[in-house]
């Protein structure tokens, strides 16, 4: 895990120095796309259709069932959320992202089988109450190995830190039966990918990008696949509006305390935000 920090600050701080070497001596090449700005913040709304795999056992050996949320538990497979982003242009082609969304998801349901979760099995016919939550922060370093007026495309390195938790609960009605586990962990998936954008009119622009990456240490096996595509338009200006769409999916097996998890979860699904730029550009 230390070797793994390590490696992504030095890739960081690289990064850095590279973005201040290509600001200081590249400033006569040819500008990027109009949506390169030196700083932008972002908010908007997302609407994830998830579908979700979870199975809790203990240590002990005690083996938990597979469980689907939206066909087993009664969730919604469509959710909504708030979504942020925060990106510098530390130089022409280089590009630092900090990103943050949460979902939060519960459901109470009656069981149609007996399930296994964690240290208990809730049988047939019982009422639960479940919860599935996450937070995910997500930041990046990119560099565009090509950038001219109208495109740009890179390679990027970064990271997801996904926060999750999970929960069941009998109802206090059960006949007598009253039983409750939970289980949550904090996974840091780094990742690598490619990026890029085309300012195809004056307004209008497409970006896009996707990351993958698989990793197995300190009790976590994990692996994601992430990929978004928007179209942006330029109202004013320092502000403009994208419509985009978004791929996630993550699967991870981790050891915590006395339970054993193994979970697969997806989510795609359209997003909408507004942009405010801002900043000097020494480009």
């Amino acid at each position: 895990m230390k070797t793994m920090i390590l490696l992504f600050l030095f890739v960081l701080v690289s990064g850095a120095a590279f973005a201040q070497a290509d600001s200081t001596h590249h400033r006569h090449r040819a500008t990027p796309p109009w949506y390169v700005d030196r700083f932008r913040i972002s908010a908007g709304f997302f609407i994830p259709f998830n579908h979700t795999s979870i199975s809790i056992g203990n240590t002990a050996g005690t083996r938990g069932t597979e469980l689907s949320f939206e066909n087993n538990l009664g969730y919604n497979s469509t959710s909504y959320t708030f979504l942020g982003d925060f990106q510098w242009r530390a130089g022409r082609r280089s590009r630092f992202d900090l990103a943050y969304y949460r979902i939060q998801r519960s459901s109470s349901h009656v069981l149609d089988r007996n399930i296994t979760f964690g240290d208990h099995t809730y049988p047939v016919n019982a009422g639960v109450d479940s919860y599935f939550n996450t937070d995910i922060y997500r930041f990046s370093y990119g560099y565009a190995l090509l950038s001219k007026p109208k495109v740009e495309a890179g390679l990027m390195i970064g990271a997801h830190i996904v926060k999750a938790g999970v929960g069941i609960a009998a109802f206090a009605n059960n006949a007598g039966f009253n039983a409750s586990d939970s289980y949550g962990f904090t996974a840091p998936l780094p990742d690598i990918g490619i990026w890029g954008g085309y300012a195809f009119a004056p307004r209008w622009a497409v970006t896009g990008e996707f990351t993958y990456f698989s990793l197995d240490i300190d009790n976590i096996d994990g692996r994601i696949l992430a990929a978004n595509l928007q179209v942006m338009y330029r109202v004013v200006q320092r502000l403009s509006v994208t419509a985009g769409y978004t791929g996630f999916n993550f699967k991870v097996d981790a050891t915590r305390k006395n339970l054993v998890g193994h979970l697969l979860w997806g989510f795609n699904g359209p997003s909408v935000s507004a942009t405010w730029s801002f900043g000097h550009k020494p480009w």
